[in-house]
């Protein structure tokens, strides 16, 4: 600007001239007319102000000289280094201005077109300090105060300053007598060679005082220090930055973090097309949780990708809301739907919902398929996306096959599970109609084998023969459980416990946690939060879970009274991984039996299937522990057999997750003991008519056992009128066994129960009372017909099954054992 400002000012068409001659003519008075005009301007101007500051050095420099040592003279001496500064401010910023106009005046019209801009200044030029890009691919290194440009021929190409790295090391040997600079910016690297070190030197240092100038906004003041002041300019930045050449992320833009030449950090990557990318990247990849958004080429929607990537593809746990109404949610690999995964499709059209094993983008392995328009569920294996294979229907009116599947199509022959108890074996078609040979076995035990027709308006034919022997259908038939031997408890959900075992793995790297084990976030907006939850410092929580503090707190509990409460704390807290993979069980269990999935012939399955879970559960604190003993550097203990680890499985872990799966779990036992327990009801209430003591008398009680004294009547209204009065106390505590779900506590209250039958009794005879058997039975009878509890039958097989088999054998068993025959003399 002050050099050419000039020229164009003293052209005589110019404008400025024509405005202002006459003011202009008065500052050249004094210049003889041969010397150019410009130059004179230049003079008449500029002279004065750096004449002026000399002055003020001259008379500072006295001042100074003048004072005594004090506070003044320091004041005085660092005003004299600012004026110093500024002198030389002032002609580095001419010479500057200088070397670039002469720049322009060597360079042609294609170049200076492009480049020339009234506030770029050149800083150095390779004609001036020789040095040379490798790969002979420029004549000319022009470093400017905002970008580095590299000549040749008849074209450029140009970085800007603000993405440019200057490194010393290069890599690779450099041949002898070359000194090499490496320059990285985001699509290129190329090296800069000079012949000597100082040269080098110089240049390294300029360029770094230039890209740091550059990131500062601002140069510095003077222009550049005496001894090269300034520190490095900071390796990771934040700049906006649009790729060009081919690459993933061709004509993308980045906004964001970056290191080194690559986006490094927080970043958002938006193409053309409308996709864009906003997460973590490192090294130039998508690392770490994103979201993305892909638009869908027919209609005006986009695929919404909430995920974490792993050097540039979606690997682990993530949310993906597709443009037609589906939600998938669960784990990726490279890119594609990989393990365990649930995909719903919430439109009208037909919606369903399927939750199992994915591979490779399609429905494989074991999965529950859900159709609810048709109001049926499948539980079964898959292939590429078809029902291929074993597979188990469970329909809302309660019918529910097992058959084989081919590509979507049902092959050979099945059973058929109908709702009133009846069993058909042989071949049906989808509608469930009879086709050619089968065996029809009737609730009342008639059993009719043919071959069975189905026309159209005509109804079922059947030819074949019918057997009337038997009284009554056997209860293996009409109880029969499904699917144990074709889902063995082992195969099913591989996919969630192969998650958490990487997890393991991996030396449960918290910043991998969420990816591995996200299954307890279940909305997107969750997802984004768990996200925010994880990198900002946490908030006061009474526990924390970071997953140092997890491993440490596993060393601490592992006595068997604070392990109780350690692991029911942790399997609460959807922040802790146990818990987080109890969540991810719970809705695979929901899934497979809740709704339609309640049907009696699935009760051994899903009662297996908890068991299973409260031994992996079992098994990943076991290897959780042995990941922190191992930090620690101690040795973890040795279990001797896998007997203990079932056991104590069974006996810590399973009551800690039952209340999860109760609901669903009771229904399956209420379902399967529903004809028991109607009769059970209907003996209760032909019992419930007695008064006290006649019921007594029924039940052939020894008349000495009587508690008359709770009584207070005469003898005639006595016999007739009152109930309810003898062993109330036991009566009570036998109520209590509904309100709990832990077969344990289950156990201890029938042991109450047993206890307060003795204690009365004892009170009776007045002194302590040791009950034989005989003489229980038919007071627990008593007891239970005036408790009145609905589904015991359904109680008692829930104990029988999950109780802690250390139990077998014990009093426990004895008195659920008293207690199974009440319930049957009651059915009787």
């Amino acid at each position: 600007v002050v050099v050419q400002g000039f020229e164009q000012a003293t052209k005589s068409k110019s404008e400025a001239w024509k405005h202002h001659k006459t003011v202009l003519k008065q500052f050249l008075t004094d210049v003889t007319s041969e010397s150019s005009m410009s130059l004179a301007l230049y003079t008449a101007l500029h002279k004065p102000m750096r004449d002026h500051i000399e002055q003020y050095l001259l008379l500072l420099t006295k001042l100074n000289e003048a004072l005594k040592e004090g506070s003044e003279k320091d004041v005085v001496s660092s005003a004299i280094q600012e004026y110093v500064k500024l002198e030389s401010f002032i002609s580095q910023v001419l010479d500057e201005a200088c070397f670039t106009k002469t720049l322009w005046k060597s360079l042609s019209y294609k170049f200076t077109d492009m480049l020339c801009v009234p506030e770029r200044r050149l800083l150095e030029d390779s004609r001036n300090l020789p040095i040379s890009a490798s790969t002979n691919r420029s004549d000319r290194i022009l470093l400017f105060d905002d970008v580095l440009v590299l000549i040749q021929g008849n074209s450029f190409q140009s970085f800007d300053l603000k993405l440019v790295w200057v490194d010393d090391n290069c890599g690779e040997k450099s041949a002898p007598g070359l000194y090499r600079l490496c320059i990285t910016t985001p699509e290129e690297t190329f090296i800069l060679s000079a012949k000597d070190p100082q040269m080098k030197a110089v240049w390294k240092w300029k360029l770094n005082q230039a890209v740091r100038q550059a990131l500062n906004g601002k140069r510095d003041f003077p222009l550049w220090g005496k001894s090269g002041e300034g520190s490095e300019p900071p390796s990771c930045r934040f700049f906006t930055y649009v790729f060009r050449l081919e690459s993933k992320f061709k004509s993308a833009t980045y906004e964001g973090e970056w290191y080194w030449g690559k986006p490094h950090g927080k970043g958002t990557l938006k193409w053309r097309d409308g996709r864009n990318h906003v997460g973590d990247f490192k090294e130039g990849l998508e690392h770490g949780f994103g979201i993305c958004l892909i638009p869908r080429r027919s209609e005006d929607r986009y695929d919404c990708y909430k995920c974490h990537w792993y050097e540039g593809k979606m690997r682990g746990y993530g949310i993906c809301e597709y443009g037609n109404d589906m939600v998938y949610k669960g784990y990726f690999k490279d890119d594609v739907r990989q393990g365990f995964g649930i995909l719903e499709n919430f439109s009208a059209e037909h919606p369903f919902k399927y939750t199992g094993q994915w591979e490779n983008d399609k429905k494989n392995g074991y999965g529950v398929w859900e159709d609810k328009d048709r109001g049926e569920r499948y539980i079964g294996t898959w292939l590429d996306d078809h029902r291929h294979g074993q597979g188990i229907v469970v329909t809302q009116s309660g019918v529910c096959y097992q058959r084989t599947f081919h590509a979507d199509k049902m092959a050979g022959s099945g059973i058929l599970l109908l709702e009133d108890d009846s069993v058909y074996e042989g071949n049906f078609t989808e509608e469930l109609a009879f086709v050619g040979k089968g065996k029809l076995s009737f609730a009342n035990g008639f059993i009719l084998e043919g071959t069975f027709t189905n026309k159209s308006g005509q109804g079922l034919q059947t030819h074949g023969i019918l057997n009337t022997s038997n009284e009554q259908l056997d209860e293996t038939v009409t109880k029969t459980q499904l699917g144990l031997e074709e889902f063995p408890v082992e195969k099913r959900w591989k996919g969630i416990y192969d998650q958490f075992q990487e997890f393991i793995h991996s030396g449960c790297k918290e910043e991998m946690e969420e990816s591995f084990t996200g299954f307890h976030i279940q909305t997107s907006k969750e997802l984004r939060k768990s996200q925010e939850y994880l990198f900002c410092q946490r908030g006061t929580e009474d526990i924390s879970w970071k997953t140092e503090d997890i491993l440490e707190e596993l060393v601490q509990h592992q006595e068997l009274e604070s392990l109780q409460s350690y692991l029911e704390k942790a399997l609460k807290s959807s922040l802790h991984p146990l818990g987080k993979l109890l969540k991810a069980l719970t809705i695979a269990f929901q899934a497979t039996y809740s709704g339609i999935g309640a049907n009696r012939h699935l009760l051994t399955m899903a009662q297996e299937e908890v068991k299973y879970y409260a031994k992996k559960i079992w098994e990943f604190y076991q290897g959780l522990l042995h990941l922190a003993l191992e930090q620690k550097g101690q040795l973890p203990p040795k279990y001797t057999d896998g007997d203990t680890s079932d056991h104590q499985a069974c006996s810590v872990v399973l009551p800690l997750i039952l209340p999860c799966f109760y609901p669903e779990l009771f229904m399956l036992y209420m379902l399967y003991h529903e004809r028991e327990d109607d009769l059970y009801c209907q003996g209760i209430v032909d019992l419930s008519l007695f008064p006290d003591i006649k019921l007594l008398e029924f039940l052939d009680v020894q008349k000495h056992l009587w508690p008359l004294k709770d009584l207070t009547l005469t003898t005639n209204q006595r016999r007739s009128l009152i109930k309810d009065k003898c062993f109330l106390s036991a009566t009570e505590c036998l109520q209590k066994l509904i309100t709990t779900v832990d077969p344990r506590e289950k156990l201890v209250i029938l042991q109450k129960t047993y206890e307060e039958i003795e204690s009365t009794v004892s009170r009776v005879v007045e002194k302590d009372y040791k009950l034989p058997m005989d003489d229980l039975l038919p007071l627990l009878m008593y007891v239970v017909s005036r408790a009145k509890i609905q589904h015991l039958g359904a109680e008692i097989h829930l104990i029988r099954d999950l109780m802690d088999p250390t139990n077998q054998g014990g009093m426990f068993d004895f008195l659920l054992t008293a207690l199974e025959s009440c319930y049957e003399h009651i059915q009787r």
